[in-house]
């Protein structure tokens, strides 16, 4: 520890050293700099909270977002107009497709939150209702994509795709048997992984 501290006592003195009459972009990105290093080395930084989210794709889900609620905007709070979202490759073309979630009172009630599965290009693949989050990715197939386990009325519930379509409603779906299989990825899993929200 008594490493740590000298370490960071040293680097602070060279760059208090240096001329003082560095741009701001400088001063802002040695002040960043500075406090990562110093809450690293102490102990003190949180990196597991740190988010590697492409700021295309949550345009891209933003302005499909738009469109598909255009009618609802007007008379949504903007405490309601945020989303969350994870990627996941369901047909192993190499493109992500990408599930879209919600947790607030305008899309979710007493049965579950509603969402979305879009395409890579931002097309809809589907909507679903009454979910209750995460969402586990099945190991196994069908039609191309992965199988997918809702939780859905207190129940887990395979989905498969038929037609191009996820069934929309996981509750009226097949149960699950068993348990969920450990290999099984998990996407959505708002309240665990301290997803990063986006308004749109």
């Amino acid at each position: 520890m008594r490493n740590n501290i000298l370490i960071v006592i040293a680097i602070l003195a060279l760059y208090s050293c240096q001329n003082k009459e560095k741009p701001a972009s400088k001063n802002i990105i040695k002040t960043i700099v500075q406090d990562t290093l110093s809450k690293t080395l102490g102990g003190t930084a949180n990196l597991s909270e740190v988010t590697a989210k492409n700021d295309k794709v949550v345009e891209l889900i933003r302005k499909q977002l738009l469109v598909l609620l255009k009618k609802d905007l007007s008379v949504m709070t903007k405490d309601n107009r945020y989303f969350y979202y994870e990627a996941y490759d369901l047909n192993n073309d190499k493109k992500n497709e990408y599930f879209v979630g919600f947790s607030n009172p305008y899309f979710c009630g007493s049965g579950g939150c509603s969402g979305y599965i879009l395409n890579n290009d931002g097309s809809v693949i589907n909507s679903f209702t009454v979910t209750d989050f995460p969402i586990f990715i099945g190991t196994t197939s069908s039609g191309n994509f992965k199988d997918l386990i809702f939780k859905s009325g207190n129940a887990l519930h395979s989905l498969k795709m038929k037609s191009g379509k996820y069934p929309s409603n996981p509750s009226v779906q097949e149960k699950w048997k068993g348990d969920i299989p450990k290999e099984s990825p998990v996407v959505l899993d708002i309240n665990a992984k301290k997803l990063e929200k986006y308004s749109f």
